[in-house]
């Protein structure tokens, strides 16, 4: 499908899904123009018209949260956008991640839902709730000193389990270290996008450097 396939509404609007290329998450849902498409294609940056502001505007041109483009690929009607992007921050004016945070409904979720998103965010609850009785809230209240020393204690274990060959107590270990790394993460405000970042980063590294050894 090429551009001139695409079709904008009788205020000549388009829909774009915005979405996270590393982490997947849905950022934001923004309007493009044929003039702001245009922009966006030549620049390589997200630039969507305000509905408000009756203007276009180039993301990040003020705050420098920038979304730099991977892909942009129409629906099977033609009549919406779905732009992958990698960001340079913050995708809400608010400050917040993405602009989809305020749940409206949530099913309950079983063990098979679990995830390391999920859990960083119970975790946010526990720092910003401090239940009393709370395992957590103890960590945060003692601050990053107890939390290091726990980090530096658990990663002791992991090691003296994998090299008793203790497969099931390494599992166990991991998962506490991973527990006690993400307090950590939280303590210090970061987030699991700034880890998958990195990692991403260091990917596309690792495969220009293959390339260039085939060279």
């Amino acid at each position: 499908m090429t551009v001139n396939e695409l079709k904008f509404d009788r205020d000549g609007l388009i829909p774009a899904i915005v979405v996270d290329n590393t982490s997947k998450k849905v950022l934001t849902l923004a309007y493009m123009t044929r003039k702001s498409l245009d922009i966006t294609m030549k620049k390589g940056l997200t630039c969507f018209f305000s509905r408000s502001r009756q203007e276009l505007w180039l993301k990040g041109e003020t705050s420098g949260n920038y979304q730099h483009i991977v892909s942009i690929t129409a629906d099977c009607d033609g009549d919406a956008l779905l732009v992958l992007v990698n960001k340079d921050g913050p995708a809400c004016h608010l400050g917040t991640d993405s602009c989809f945070t305020n749940t409206i409904l949530e099913i309950e979720k079983s063990e098979e839902d679990f995830s390391t998103d999920g859990l960083y965010r119970l975790l946010e609850g526990r720092k910003k709730e401090l239940p009393e009785g709370s395992y957590t809230s103890y960590l945060f209240e003692k601050g990053i000193d107890k939390i290091l020393k726990k980090v530096g204690e658990e990663s002791t274990e992991v090691i003296i389990a994998a090299k008793g060959g203790d497969r099931r107590e390494t599992v166990y270990e991991v998962a506490d270290l991973m527990y006690h790394v993400m307090v950590m993460m939280v303590e210090m405000g970061i987030s699991p996008d700034e880890i998958r970042a990195e990692l991403a980063s260091r990917h596309v590294i690792d495969h220009k450097v293959k390339q260039e050894k085939m060279v």
